[in-house]
């Protein structure tokens, strides 16, 4: 080998090792980094020599699984967060405060009152009883209301989160493509791409597809364009209140819904499905449900018309009313959080507890008990029976059962626990799914401090040898010049 070849490779070698060296520095000094993927250096020969190529470790099939489950566990997260509030506050049988501990108390206190109809603290413990069932079914409509204004602010922080990120994303998908463009290293700007496309993972499904020159599309899990070229902009709009029948707006791309009944793509994951799912499937379906008691409620204590024609009105609402003048309500929409205790038999509004036993809340016409005895306890008994009789509740699946009141409210209350128990167990499973891609990517694309350092070690001993071919290369040559003179 002349002094020349030797000359350049070692001027070659020392320029590589140096280039790895640094590349191992900045490996190490990204280790702890969870969206740092592992950079690589090659070198390349061509015919203006051999140069130093940067590449990044990179795994595009784990990581579509990872934007996959963080999608997934999203979702479910948000779902169970909103039913676990909801459980807490109004689905639980073991609070005192439920609807269902509250019908259960009051159907003992009615009992009670029908076997002493003349014992006016028990006809004032059944209404107090009854009053305190209609606030806790006010309550609880009030708290899925309040459920549902919650989702909804959160589908608006969520929409909001996806346009940021799809502005950052488009700065980094151009520094991208300039880079591949002129040549550059770009794994920085990768590593960029991917974390911004991690954290809208966590807010919206996607689907990612690369394009020549660096490009990348992005699409909702639906199909619906999220990126190409350009951000799509993503648009929604809170709604202030919800009560019964609201029907919260719609998230839309480029004017395309992706949320609703009405969206004919609709999104399958992701934070903001989640929060969807809460608002409008989980929240409307128990508040269905506690529609359903106050309309069994009302309907139980109504009082009938003992007129005949042509002064034979009908019934009208007894001892529970959801509206003025005694009407039955014609729709049970919104019943729960309209259900009130009738003024007639209320005695802070004046009204009189004899009503209860006696009836005749609408006037004389529906008294049961027109001579006022004391011992009339057939009322009573009526109505304890009613409460106790079977009924067919239509709330909306999977409650469409024939039931007693108490029974509907115990399996109404358990609905909701099965719910939140099914969206706990599903929280988890994608949360371990999303752990498990996690740390598969990271062992495919990650960075082992362990092997660094031993390559690093040994990329110094390499730096050294080569800078020892050169001082003897450079002793040679001065050695062969002073022979020549």
């Amino acid at each position: 080998m002349g002094l020349s070849l030797a000359l350049n490779s070692a001027r070659t070698a020392l320029l590589a090792t140096s280039s790895q060296i640094a590349t191992t520095a900045r490996n190490t000094a990204g280790a702890n980094d969870p969206g740092y993927s592992r950079k690589v250096v090659s070198l390349v020969s061509g015919a203006g020599g051999t140069s130093v190529v940067v590449t990044r470790a990179s795994d595009a099939a784990l990581f579509t699984r990872k934007l996959s489950a963080a999608s997934a566990a999203a979702e479910g997260q948000a779902l169970l967060d909103g039913l676990t509030a909801l459980s807490k506050t109004v689905g639980d049988t073991s609070e005192a405060g439920s609807p269902a501990a509250r019908l259960g108390a009051f159907n003992a206190a009615l009992q009670a009152a029908g076997n002493r109809p003349d014992d006016a603290v028990l006809a004032r413990n059944a209404i107090e009883s009854a009053r305190d069932l209609a606030t806790s079914l006010n309550s609880a409509a009030e708290a899925v209301h309040d459920a549902r204004l919650q989702a909804d602010q959160g589908m608006a922080d969520s929409v909001a989160r996806i346009n940021e990120l799809l502005g950052q994303f488009d700065l980094a998908n151009k520094a991208v493509m300039r880079g591949t463009a002129s040549g550059q290293d770009v794994s920085d700007s990768l590593d960029d791409r991917d974390r911004i496309l991690s954290q809208l993972s966590a807010e919206i499904g996607i689907s990612v597809s690369d394009r020549p020159g660096g490009d990348m599309a992005i699409t909702t899990d639906s199909g619906v364009a999220l990126f190409d070229r350009g951000a799509r902009t993503v648009s929604f709009t809170p709604t202030a209140a919800f009560s019964a029948g609201t029907v919260g707006a719609a998230v839309t791309i480029d004017g395309v819904p992706v949320t609703g009944a009405s969206s004919p793509m609709r999104l399958a994951s992701g934070r903001l499905a989640g929060l969807v799912s809460l608002r409008d499937d989980a929240a409307v379906t128990y508040e269905n449900q506690l529609d359903a008691i106050a309309g069994a409620l009302v309907d139980t204590f109504q009082e009938a018309d003992t007129r005949s024609a042509p002064a034979y009105v009908g019934p009208m609402a007894g001892l529970f009313t959801a509206g003025s003048g005694g009407t039955l309500p014609t729709s049970s929409l919104g019943l729960a959080g309209r259900i009130a205790l009738n003024a007639a038999a209320d005695p802070q509004a004046g009204g009189t507890v004899t009503a209860l036993r006696d009836g005749g809340m609408n006037g004389s016409a529906y008294r049961s008990n027109p001579g006022s005895d004391a011992a009339y306890a057939g009322r009573l008994r009526a109505l304890t029976d009613g409460l106790a009789t079977a009924r067919s509740f239509t709330p909306g699946p999977p409650l469409n059962e024939t039931a007693t009141l108490a029974g509907f409210a115990a399996d109404s209350a358990g609905w909701l626990e099965a719910t939140r128990k099914a969206a706990s167990g599903e929280a988890d499973y994608q949360k371990t799914l999303l752990s498990r891609a996690t740390d598969a990517l990271s062992n495919a694309v990650g960075v082992n401090g362990d092997d660094e350092t031993a390559q690093m070690l040994q990329l110094q001993r390499s730096y050294t040898a080569s800078a020892k071919i050169l001082t003897m290369v450079d002793t040679l040559l001065q050695t062969l010049l002073t022979a020549i003179r």
